[in-house]
C-alpha cells in the first residue's frame, strides 16, 4: 500500500526539505510546478526508477490531478521504494492556492 498527502497537509511541509517530483511532462513543468518540484516524467521512473530514487528515501509524488502519480506510487511501493502521492496533483494545489 502507497502513502498520500493532501495539499493542506503537503503546504505544512514545502518550506522542509524534501523530495518533491513531478511526473508531468517537461512542457507542462515549464508552465508551472510547486515550489521546489524536480521534474522527472513518469516513463522514466516507470521503466528507471532506480536511475531517479534511492529506496532509503521519501519522495513526494504528483502528476497533473493525482490519477496517473496514484498508479505510478502503487507501482513504485511495490517495488520497494518509498513514495507518497499528492492527492489531486498540481491542478489541486493551484485551485488550493488561489
Amino acid at each position: 500500500m502507497y502513502n498520500e498527502i493532501n495539499i493542506y497537509n503537503l503546504n505544512k511541509i514545502l518550506n522542509e526539505d524534501i523530495n518533491l517530483i513531478d511526473i508531468r511532462n517537461n512542457y507542462s513543468f515549464s508552465k508551472g510546478t510547486i515550489k521546489d518540484a524536480k521534474n522527472i516524467e513518469a516513463i522514466y521512473l516507470v521503466k528507471n526508477p532506480e536511475k531517479y530514487l534511492d529506496k532509503t528515501q521519501y519522495y513526494y509524488i504528483f502528476c497533473e490531478h493525482g490519477s496517473i502519480s496514484r498508479d505510478l506510487c502503487v507501482m513504485l511501493t511495490q517495488r520497494g521504494y518509498k513514495v507518497i502521492n499528492i492527492i489531486g496533483g498540481y491542478s489541486k494545489y493551484l485551485e488550493d492556492s488561489i
